[in-house]
């Protein structure tokens, strides 16, 4: 790499960062101004506001062609673009969702939000890298802060376990990633994804080594199986809210690197298999599990497994039109699962962060609060895959091209899957709506006491059920906008 002009270039390539650099200066702002005033009101609002430039930058720029900026370390243009306003969107309904609830927990620290600032700026490198070292310093970035996030509550001892096992076995995960990076790099002599493919050695076996220690760590970070053993007890221990934006924000990120990965450094149909067992194993376990679940923390833990299962069919299809819909869907994923968690966070009454609480307890909370009932029917069936909702044209735009690329078979045991995924989701419907809280004598028992949701949350949420039907009925341009991101904008970046 030929440094000799890097500050002669670094301010052409500030603004291919700008989203990252406006988040990193609203974090540090956040938390100077904690020190200065603790706890002080505006502060969730300096994030919200920053997060929401970063979009409009973003969204003004999505219809750039792709490029790369900083010696080619990470990506510009519409895949960079959409990829970082999933992620930006996320963190703004984090954040809104997150402020009553930390008030009511009373740890509404200023920290806490420039946390979530902070693995934002990581999530962004990560979904936008181009070279494996971007892909380390993001991944790990976005880790970390998570971690801390995870164990929030100090004084809970569910909490602290999440965190524990979440660091412990993350660390684990890291070890394999960085030995597949050193394997990879040592067979072709290069870190930039567009140019491994070139150098692979014929036979390689250091390079495929490489590869497979190299996905193990990626699997780990969306949930994927066998590698998903962490999922359940981190979501159900970590507050509510910021449950719900590690299991959408970080998951884009993280799946949208794999993507990059994929199709730049190892188009190759030898990983069709692999990632079709992979899905198959994580479909089914995910699923399966999720039935039995009686917390529904913990089954939309393993709800957001099985989901993972279902991004994994397109990626094993490995076509354009397959990486297209897995990036429709991660739009549609976030927006669904943010609205889920975000409607359990105001439903929660145990004082552990909804760790102990059964799904009976809340026995005709439909009729005592219908905003929240109707918007958690919303995501419930559009997670089910009803149509017209979003959901079902996000199952449809990852299942069509594998269909295609003739894994028939996948799609089928997907959308059997799919069908039993309908007895755990419409069961938290039953419950919210036909059930009878005087005649369930866990929502007799509960105290019921939930967390105060203001106007910005109530409008949050609504937002997000109403975008589910406005996707369901209206995707075919946002459908012909990802597909583009690959067969135009990304291949004319390619070296």
């Amino acid at each position: 790499m030929d440094l000799s002009q890097a500050f002669s270039t670094m301010a052409a390539d500030l603004p291919a960062i700008f989203s990252m650099s406006v988040i990193t200066v609203a974090g540090l702002v956040m938390i100077l101004q904690e020190s200065l005033s603790e706890n002080d009101r505006p502060i969730p609002w300096i994030g919200v506001g920053a997060l929401a430039i970063a979009v409009v930058w973003e969204f003004v720029h999505l219809g750039d062609p792709a490029g790369t900026a900083f010696f080619e370390s990470i990506r510009t243009g519409g895949f960079a673009s959409y990829i970082n306003l999933i992620v930006l969107g996320s963190g703004i309904v984090t954040i809104i969702l997150s402020v009553p609830y930390l008030d009511h927990i009373k740890h509404g620290y200023g920290e806490v939000y420039a946390m979530i600032m902070f693995a934002t700026v990581g999530m962004l490198m990560l979904g936008t890298a181009n070279s494996l070292v971007s892909i380390f310093v993001g991944l790990e970035t976005m880790s970390v802060c998570l971690y801390v996030l995870t164990g929030l509550i100090r004084e809970d001892e569910g909490s602290v376990e999440s965190a524990l096992k979440y660091f412990l076995l993350g660390a684990f995960s890291t070890g394999f990633f960085l030995y597949g990076i050193a394997l990879m790099y040592g067979a072709t002599g290069t870190m930039y994804l567009p140019e491994m493919q070139g150098a692979v050695p014929e036979g390689s076996i250091m390079f495929w080594t490489g590869v497979a220690l190299f996905l193990i760590g990626f699997l780990f970070k969306v949930s994927a199986a066998p590698f998903h053993m962490w999922t359940p007890d981190v979501y159900q221990g970590a507050p509510t809210p910021l449950t719900g934006y590690m299991s959408t924000a970080s998951k884009a990120a993280a799946f949208a690197s794999l993507i990059l990965v994929l199709f730049y450094a190892l188009p190759d149909e030898r990983w069709s298999l692999v990632l079709s067992a992979v899905a198959l194993v994580t479909m089914i376990i995910g699923n399966v599990l999720a039935v039995v679940q009686d917390n529904v923390k913990r089954m939309l833990a393993y709800s957001s497994i099985a989901h993972a299962g279902y991004v994994l069919v397109a990626l094993a299809a490995g076509t354009t039109e397959a990486y297209a819909g897995a990036m429709f869907y991660l739009l549609i994923y976030a927006i669904m699962n943010l609205g889920a968690f975000g409607v359990m966070a105001m439903l929660e009454w145990d004082g552990k962060e909804g760790r102990v609480q059964s799904l009976d307890s809340l026995a005709g909370i439909g009729h005592e609060k219908p905003l929240i009932g109707v918007a958690m029917g919303v995501f419930m069936f559009s997670l089910t895959g009803f149509p017209p909702l979003g959901g079902f044209m996000g199952k449809y735009a990852v299942f069509a091209p594998a269909v295609d690329a003739g894994l028939t078979w996948l799609v089928l045991i997907g959308v059997l899957m799919s069908a039993i995924s309908a007895y755990y989701y419409l069961r938290v419907v039953v419950v919210f709506w036909l059930a009878d809280a005087e005649e369930t004598p866990e929502a007799q028992a509960a105290s019921r006491s939930f967390v105060f949701a203001g106007v910005p949350v109530k409008v949050t949420i609504a937002l997000c059920a109403v975008a589910l039907v406005v996707l369901g009925v209206y995707s075919g341009g946002l459908l012909e906008m990802t597909f583009g991101f690959f067969e135009g904008g990304m291949m004319a970046a390619t070296p």
